[in-house]
This record gives structure tokens, sequence and C-alpha cells, in this order.
């Protein structure tokens, strides 16, 4: 018997509506695994409009952008402002073309940056395994994020966002991805041919036509005009190092991204500037679950909802039961790489390099909270003990 369809698997609707004051959803549509839809919203005022995450790139989404905003008795050359979460595909590439057609400002992190690390950034030693005790213990602990770390990561999104803007740098750093397998894999273990030159075409010519300039970088706790009112943005790193979100007290209205869905989890991957990402992910929801009066949250992907605290610690729950399901697969394995780890924890459908990242994110915050040891195998795979 088949599961039921999640929400943020339902096909993009061609209907606008408005969810709040000023704010209006508009579905755009995607092909992604477990996804049908994402939610570009436009914020209206007497300037004309902001959009917050428009789709991916290509004429589909383009189309289906021009058709909402004619609902909405908008143009294209009325948008203003595009606001974008994070630096995924879907909720940036329609920026390109929106900013050509009005000039629109495009407003991101500003450790916004698309294709990841340009180097690995994690070592597995003995004294490693060791040191990262933080003395919470197992089962539910409060999770810190360290201000060296976050400090850390952001310096590091900083150098490569400026040097993603020089070409020979983009080229050298593709080159460099393309011949060194993923950091939990042997170093045999590289990319197909096909694989390694499609990502080579993107990173020398294609680059430009799909990922925006940003024009306005923001942080956290800087605040946003948008639909006439105050917005406070909220930097919330887990999903990627460089997702945000947005606040605006007075209406009680949260877009919440990726980073809160409605009834999926978010991919946490482990290949991140971010030292532990699925602990910066737990700090993150704390956060986000501590703001008051929040009444309606807008999430990417799905329907709007009314309990973002509630819908933060489900997520969190589920992680930390992920957590202790490895736990129990680690004592039927023994010691065992990152994949075999992953055929327990997915169905055969899911795996695949996402579903192994998202294994190797929850294995390395086991091994960082010192409840686990990794050592490479004889083949240089990384291998765990728990």
């Amino acid at each position: 018997m088949s599961k039921p369809r999640r929400q943020e698997q339902e096909k993009a609707s061609e209907e606008i509506s408005e969810v709040a004051k000023d704010i209006l959803r508009m579905q755009l549509p995607i092909m992604l695994p477990g996804l049908g839809h994402v939610n570009m919203y436009a914020l209206v005022d007497d300037d004309g409009a902001a959009v917050i995450d428009p789709g991916l790139p290509g004429e589909s989404t383009w189309n289906a952008i021009r058709d909402r905003l004619k609902q909405a008795g908008l143009e294209p050359r009325h948008i203003h402002t595009v606001f974008i979460t994070h630096s995924h595909p879907d909720h940036f590439g329609g920026a390109v073309r929106i900013h050509k057609e009005s000039g629109a400002r495009i407003v991101a992190h500003r450790g916004f940056h698309f294709g990841g690390p340009s180097r690995g950034h994690k070592k597995h030693t003995e004294s490693q395994a060791h040191g990262h005790e933080h003395g919470h213990g197992d089962g539910d602990h409060h999770v810190e994020a360290s201000v060296d770390d976050l400090i850390a990561h952001m310096e590091l999104l900083e150098r490569d966002r400026r040097r993603a803007q020089n070409p020979l740098w983009r080229i050298r750093s593709a080159l460099k991805r393309i011949t060194t397998p993923a950091p939990w894999k042997g170093p045999s273990e590289r990319a197909s041919v096909r694989e390694s030159l499609r990502f080579l075409s993107y990173a020398t010519f294609g680059r430009s036509r799909f990922v925006p300039p940003i024009t306005h970088h923001v942080e956290h706790g800087d605040v946003l005009r948008l639909a006439g009112r105050e917005w406070f943005v909220q930097h919330t790193p887990g999903h990627t190092a460089d997702h945000i979100c947005l606040h605006d007290p007075d209406s009680g209205a949260f877009l919440s991204g990726d980073h809160v869905l409605p009834s999926i989890t978010p991919h946490i991957g482990g290949v991140s500037y971010l030292a532990d990402p699925l602990k910066s992910f737990f700090y993150s929801l704390d956060r986000v679950g501590e703001i008051q009066g929040v009444e309606l949250a807008l999430p990417a992907h799905g329907h709007p909802f009314d309990d973002l605290a509630g819908r933060a610690q489900a997520i969190k729950e589920h992680h930390h039961e992920r957590l202790d399901e490895i736990r129990d697969i680690a004592r039927e394995l023994g010691r065992a790489d990152v994949n075999s780890f992953m055929k327990r924890l997915f169905r055969e459908r899911s795996w695949g390099e996402m579903a192994e990242s998202e294994t190797y994110a929850h294995l390395e915050h086991l091994r960082l909270e010192g409840m686990a040891e990794a050592h490479r195998d004889d083949k240089g795979r990384l291998v765990y003990d728990l």
C-alpha cells in the first residue's frame, strides 16, 4: 500500500491566494524528488511587489511567474525586490530573468554561494574523535552552537563568495570538485566522466545564466521594509549555511523557506561550511521556536500553517529519533561505512548521494559529540564505531 502524498509533493496550483494582508501565495511547478511545487510569495505595496523564492530556472517557471503575476494585476517589471531564502536553484532560478526585466534588487544572506565549499574542511583523526565532548549526554539535550563556529563558517562563506566572482577560480574549483570524492568515500570513488563534464560545463559557461547577482547582502537582525511593514532577517543555518527567514512581528507572519516545512523534514547534508550541520540546525530550530507571536508560518513548500514552534520541535525530535536509529544499527553492524548505514536508514528508492550525505551528517554529529569514532578502512572509506 502506497503512502499518502505529502502536501509538499502536491502539483503546483495555477490559482493564487492571499494568505495574509498584502501577501500572495503563488505556486510554481518543479520536478524534484519529493517535491511538486515551490511557493513564491508576492508582498505587494504601493511601489509594486517583492517576491520570495522565484522557483527553478527555465521557461516553464518563467511562464508560471508571468501567469501568477497577471492574476494579481502585476507584471515582471513591477517587481522591485527578489528575496532568496537560500542557495538552492528551486529558490533563486527566476531571479536572473526578473532582474533583467525590472532591475529588481536581489537580496540574500551575505554568505550566499551556490556550489558548496571549495575544499573539504574536516579531518578524521583519533584526537578529533575524542576531543569534542560537550557534556550533554544521550537523549534530549539542549544543543548550543559556539560563537567561534559561527564566525568561522561565516568567514568561509565570505571567502568563497568573493572567490566565485573570479572565473579562473571557478574553473579550478570545479576541476578540484570533479577529482575529489565525497569525504566519506575512498580516493578511487570519483564522479563519472559524464557527471564531471556536465559540472565543468556549468561552472565555466552556464553559471551566469541562472545564478543571480546578489545586489543586497543581509545578515541576522537586519530589517527590510516590504509590503509596507518591517521584516526582520533570521539567519537559520542547517539546511544550508546561508539559509535565512523573514519575520514580521506586527502581522505575526514568518516566511520559513525550507527551514521549517509543514509535513516533511528538510535535507541536512554533511558537506557544508558548518562543522556540524545537524547541530547548527538544532540551534536554529530552537531559536525560531522561541519567537513570540508567530501566527502564520509561510513555508517554501506545502501549505501555510500556524504552529511554528510545535513543528520546529517535531522536526528536532525526528532527527533525534534518527540518531537513536543509527545507534541501534551500529549495534547490529559493528564498524561500518556511511553507505552501509544509509541502506539501513533509507528505503531503497531513496538510496544515493543525498541519502549518503544526510547519513554522514548524522554520523558526524555523533562523532563530534564524542559518541562515535571515525577511521579510514583499507579502501580509504570512512568507517564509524559507535
